[in-house]
């Protein structure tokens, strides 16, 4: 029968298991707030994997993802909604690892022709002295990140090669998997998407040097800018390569992508985030604002979006 989304009954899903898991409670308890504020029937539910019951609960008509990092949005949580052929809000499991593997990303943005840094993957039989003489090779300035974490975990930005070599053999000792990448030098900028359009542009200025975790979850003094890109033809392009990222991959409903924009105006794709943050210091929401549209009205365009693509799929 179909449902108005008025009727609907919507379960926030918020938790998980990864090391986001107070940032996803705070996301989940944004969103739980909005649709409430806004009227609809909605319960806020901490999920892992040793308890999924709320999925069993036949009164749920849509799952609002507020997962972030291992389990909820590298496509786990997903594929148990698809199986249990219930409604969910974000991108599909297919899609949602792609995005959360930080190699399959890039090897699908390259193909599509859009800007990348340089890297390599550390190997498992890699010595500390190949890896130096890779690293030597690669740049001269050194990102190393795992290629499964989000919310800048793990990250070391070094310009020293035995350092850079060091780090990424912990790195893939602690993760079991490691990228390093050559540092861009430039502005970060990123670009929220929601149900396939581009939001303002934001810049992040963060006074620690490094956007790192703390910068975006804790320090109050980190910059959020829009309208610092003057070029509206580079604004617009940046937009663009986010959307083709957006759709190259099969994502649906809400993204952002993150980007390094060089002096010399190249914007350099840092990550796609399929579940971005509704935390108070969360991207996405504040770039919906910028537009016109607050968080209720953001939660229920979501909502409705999923709602609409799992009735047109039944």
């Amino acid at each position: 029968m179909q449902k108005d989304i008025s009727q609907l009954k919507i379960a926030v899903l918020a938790g998980g298991i990864g090391s986001e898991r107070e940032i996803s409670q705070q996301s989940g308890q944004t969103i739980y707030n909005a649709l409430l504020g806004d009227g609809a029937d909605v319960v806020l539910s901490d999920i892992t994997p040793d308890d999924m019951e709320i999925l069993d609960d036949g009164s749920i008509d849509i799952f609002f993802l507020a997962l972030h990092g291992q389990f909820g949005e590298d496509g786990q949580l997903q594929k148990i909604l698809e199986d249990k052929k219930l409604c969910f809000t974000g991108t599909d499991s297919k899609a949602s690892q792609m995005a959360f593997d930080k190699l399959l990303s890039k090897q699908t943005f390259f193909h599509a022709h859009l800007p990348i840094a340089k890297h390599l993957i550390v190997q498992t039989e890699d010595t500390l002295s190949d890896l130096a003489g890779h690293l030597k090779k690669l740049a001269s300035k050194f990102v190393i990140k795992p290629l499964k974490q989000g919310s800048s975990v793990g990250i070391v930005i070094t310009d020293d090669t035995e350092t850079a070599t060091a780090k990424a053999i912990e790195c893939f000792n602690t993760y079991g998997d490691c990228m390093v990448e050559e540092f861009v030098n430039g502005r970060e900028v990123t670009v929220g998407i929601v149900n396939g359009k581009a939001l303002p542009i934001i810049e992040i200025r963060s006074q620690a040097g490094f956007y790192d975790y703390n910068a975006k979850y804790v320090d109050d003094a980190t910059e959020y800018l829009f309208n610092t890109i003057e070029d509206a033809v580079l604004a617009a392009t940046i937009q663009t390569i986010a959307l083709t990222c957006f759709h190259e991959l099969g994502c649906r409903h809400l993204a952002r992508v993150d980007f390094i924009l060089t002096d010399d105006n190249i914007p350099y794709i840092l990550e796609i985030n399929t579940l971005p943050g509704f935390t108070s210091h969360s991207l996405l929401p504040m770039a919906a604002a910028k537009a016109g549209v607050e968080i209720p009205a953001l939660c229920r365009q979501i909502a409705e979006a999923a709602w609409s693509d799992f009735q047109s799929e039944i």
